[in-house]
């Protein structure tokens, strides 16, 4: 499977789920919370065997490139961005539920 039809999928669960995260602002719209999801994406595929912890000043020096037009500072960001990670590595087989956060 192509990694766009994935990431096209992880997308559309993020936009149906975003407004449920403990980190939703309404002053922000999904336009603003594509890109931390993607970023997410894209960087965990980078990064298959690291922790967020391990990767999050990476993210950082990063985001102000890959937000796009997202109105969303890093530590905005940062959350949702977390949450995305996080539930990459839960739904990877061998992870046995465990919660790495």
């Amino acid at each position: 499977m192509k990694s766009d039809n994935r990431i096209e999928r992880f997308s559309t669960h993020w936009q149906k789920a975003y407004k449920d995260e403990p980190y939703y602002d309404a002053r922000y719209t999904w336009d603003d919370f594509d890109p931390a999801y993607r970023y997410a994406y894209k960087s965990y595929e980078e990064n298959p065997h690291a922790r967020f912890e391990d990767v999050e000043e990476r993210l950082e020096a990063g985001w102000d490139i890959a937000k796009g037009k997202s109105k969303l500072a890093w530590l905005e960001a940062k959350q949702a961005i977390r949450s995305a990670w996080h539930s990459i590595e839960e739904s990877l087989p061998g992870n046995g539920g465990r919660d790495r956060r």
